[in-house]
């Protein structure tokens, strides 16, 4: 499943990814071309039993994958082809293509030999819509709805225009009074937390995204065998804001601190505002509403993981990305 509108994601990528994926397997190279394709061919190769459906493209188009494929046999691969590529990245992949592919590759090999090596993973589910790694209600839905506006910049500008609209987002909007809603965290039906907010991230695993190289962890508590992760922000001021990024950057989680509330091993989350407030799923701004009620679904997929090498007889025709851009 190739997303071509995908950052990192060109012609001759793909065929090197899909000769990579080849060696061993049949593979059949599908490309989306609408929001949504992706999910439905993912559920069209289950109904179908296809061993597994491997996306190529940015955590949108894993995303959507993802929901096609849960609570079904068919296993989810990933080759990273966005420009941050969370997920993909948090369960040890390179950020390389080529690389991965090799990976995946292996990780095909592994489990034509041993179908127990595609264990299932959890996901977190909100409005009915499953997500990977995390949603975001409030400031970065608007970061990322601000850097959606950019179209095709987002291609090539990447993380400089994410900078760019998170600060401006604050400045213009979450500076001095932003939009706040009601957080009520519970756990085997009993409430554990509850809290008023104007920003809200519930997480199916850690990091929360990368900057660069550097992943920014928001959660050690946060992971694929756990329940979910809510950090509800009740404010935004300046220093509240440098101190969790600093936090985030330094790799143990945020911490404590007046201006955050943080609640681990969830099975429910629910969220309500008066206005409505925008939301964010993996990556994807999915616009605003009132009301959002969140899930946690353990085993939700099998995952295809990354083998321990790529396979030996690619490793010298196999061009990396670095390579390809030293080569013009």
């Amino acid at each position: 499943m190739v997303n071509s509108f995908a950052s990192s994601v060109t012609a001759r990528t793909t065929v090197v990814v899909h000769r990579e994926l080849s060696r061993h397997h049949e593979v059949r190279l599908v490309e989306t071309s609408r929001r949504g394709h992706a999910t439905r061919f993912a559920r069209d190769a289950a109904r179908r039993g296809l061993d597994a459906v491997i996306a190529f493209g940015g955590d949108g188009t894993l995303n959507e994958v993802a929901n096609g494929l849960a609570d079904t046999e068919t296993a989810l691969g990933i080759i990273p082809g966005g420009s941050t590529n969370v997920f993909a990245r948090t369960i040890g992949l390179p950020n390389d293509p080529v690389a991965a592919a090799g990976l995946i590759a292996s990780g095909l090999d592994a489990a034509a030999d041993d179908p127990a090596t595609l264990a299932p993973i959890g996901l977190g589910r909100v409005n009915g819509r499953y997500f990977c790694f995390h949603t975001g209600v409030g400031y970065d839905a608007a970061v990322v709805e601000r850097v959606e506006r950019a179209g095709a910049m987002k291609r090539w500008l990447g993380h400089p225009l994410f900078i760019n609209a998170a600060v401006s987002t604050w400045v213009r909007s979450y500076r001095r009074d932003p939009v706040t809603f009601e957080v009520s965290a519970r756990r085997d039906g009993l409430e554990v937390g509850a809290g008023r907010g104007c920003f809200c991230v519930v997480l199916n695993t850690d990091p929360y995204t990368y900057l660069g190289n550097r992943p920014l962890s928001v959660s050690t508590d946060a992971a694929l065998d756990r329940g979910l992760v809510a950090i509800c922000f009740h404010d935004l001021d300046a220093r509240a804001l440098l101190a969790t990024v600093t936090a985030a950057l330094r790799g143990n989680g945020l911490g404590g601190g007046d201006h955050l509330s943080e609640w681990i091993d969830l099975d429910r989350v629910e969220i309500r505002a008066e206005t409505p407030v925008p939301y964010q799923l993996d990556g994807d701004h999915l616009g605003d509403t009132g009301a959002l009620e969140f899930s946690h679904a353990p085993d939700a997929v099998r995952l295809l993981r990354p083998g321990p090498q790529g396979s030996e007889e690619s490793s010298g025709d196999a061009p990396s990305s670095t390579d390809r851009a030293r080569s013009g």
